[in-house]
């Protein structure tokens, strides 16, 4: 169960995020504070994944409250919504390029919209959860969102990678906007001409007789040959560069032969447009992918944190062994990159990768043998954190030993999940051998 903490004394907001709450009630739970410093203490203890922070009445001190959170980013992971009285105030956050924001909207925004950044926000946990925490040990960000033929939805995936390059200091203003306008007229041409085979000639024709682009999508997105067709859009977060993939589930479309649209025409020119902005931007053969980079700019956003700066980072090759079972080794490793294979008893057990954060907890906890072999499966990267320096940690900041504990219960929930439902598979497979 995630949780979101909503700070505010305005009815309207708290009772969106309840109402929104209710319909995603078994991944969801909401929480509520109205004052500044119990805001800050809920944060501090409870750790909530996603934090609803109103600016709008000024009743609570926002500004003392990002301050906390940005005491330690990576400890305080999740993401931000900014609830603002106009867009006078949005602007003024947006420029505080906040990496732990995730949209900043006017109150009439967030009360339309925010089931749905909600719902996109739940599809997408890894973006959600993980954002942001492997940029500080210096690993690359790489996903994934799938969305399907909903413009208003596209406009969110838009700003949630737009505005992390800008607020984390990857782009520039002047390159957001860019970005902004790259994204719009790409994903528009993987909806219109991609999923919905939407030709120049209809939309023309459509645009030329009053029509409304809007209603022509609905329209062809209830048609059952294209009710069921994605946008996939791919993401990789490098120290110099960023690399996006758009690709859809069409036919593909002769993207070569608009490319040179004329600006005055009404619409043709989105490809035009998206190359004279972006430098590296290619289509597939079909028309139904495009790969366009963004050079990121250099600035001291990206440096290792101080709470990882002391400690050793280690890569292993392929099968090489990081501990073996019954060593006498108690430090914790942090996952930056690659995957591990944990074997007990000879025994694959599970495969572990940087959503598992750590190796090694069990050792670490119990002051023990190790309970298992770890082995890198291709190229890998790992963090060792000796033990006598996480628990110095610990004592100086006791929320360490929350988020160690909240992720080793995360973890046991996990393969409490994974156990049930191998037991079920064995049963059912059982139950057909016995009916043969």
């Amino acid at each position: 169960m995630k949780k979101i903490l909503t700070a505010s004394n305005n009815p309207k907001i708290i009772d969106t995020v309840r109402n929104a709450c209710v319909l995603y009630s078994s991944f969801f739970s909401a929480d509520f504070c109205t004052e500044t410093e119990d805001v800050i203490r809920f944060i501090n203890y409870e750790m909530p994944e996603l934090k609803v922070l109103d600016y709008s009445d000024g009743s609570i001190d926002c500004e003392k409250i990002m301050e906390a959170i940005n005491s330690d980013d990576w400890l305080h992971y999740g993401g931000i919504i900014a609830v603002c009285k106009n867009r006078a105030q949005v602007e003024l956050i947006e420029e505080k390029r906040d990496m732990n924001v995730l949209v900043v909207q006017t109150e009439n925004e967030f009360v339309q919209h925010f089931t749905r950044v909600l719902r996109i926000l739940y599809k997408n946990q890894h973006f959600l959860f993980n954002r942001g925490m492997k940029d500080v040990v210096g690993a690359l960000e790489s996903g994934a969102f799938v969305c399907g033929n909903d413009p208003m939805d596209m406009r969110f995936y838009t700003n949630f990678l737009v505005d992390y390059l800008y607020n984390s200091n990857r782009i520039s203003k002047y390159e957001r906007y860019n970005l902004q306008l790259t994204f719009t007229e790409l994903l528009t041409n993987a909806l219109e001409h991609g999923n919905l085979e939407i030709s120049y000639q209809e939309k023309s024709d459509w645009l030329n007789n009053g029509g409304n682009m809007i209603e022509l999508i609905e329209k062809k997105s209830k048609d059952p040959r294209y009710a069921d067709r994605k946008i996939r859009i791919s993401y990789s977060f490098a120290k110099n560069a960023s690399k996006f993939i758009i690709h859809d589930d069409g036919n593909g479309f002769d993207w070569r032969a608009v490319q040179n649209a004329k600006a005055e025409e009404c619409h043709g020119r989105g490809i035009a447009m998206s190359r004279e902005v972006m430098k590296y931007l290619t289509y597939n053969e079909k028309g139904n992918e495009v790969t366009f980079y963004v050079q990121n700019q250099q600035n001291l956003s990206n440096s290792v944190p101080n709470i990882i700066r002391p400690f050793d980072t280690i890569d292993y090759n392929d099968k090489q062994i990081v501990f073996r079972e019954g060593e006498l080794s108690n430090d914790l490793y942090f996952i930056v990159s690659g995957r591990f294979a944990i074997y007990a008893n000879n025994r694959l057990t599970t495969v572990l990768n940087p959503n598992d954060l750590f190796i090694g907890e069990m050792a670490f906890l119990l002051n023990d043998r190790r309970t298992a072999t770890v082995m890198s499966v291709g190229h890998s990267r790992l963090i060792k954190v000796p033990k006598k320096d996480f628990l110095l940690l610990i004592r100086k900041n006791p929320h360490y030993g929350i988020f160690l504990s909240k992720m080793l219960a995360q973890r046991l929930v996990k393969q409490t999940k994974d156990t049930i439902d191998l037991k079920l598979k064995v049963n059912d497979l059982e139950k057909k051998v016995g009916n043969k």
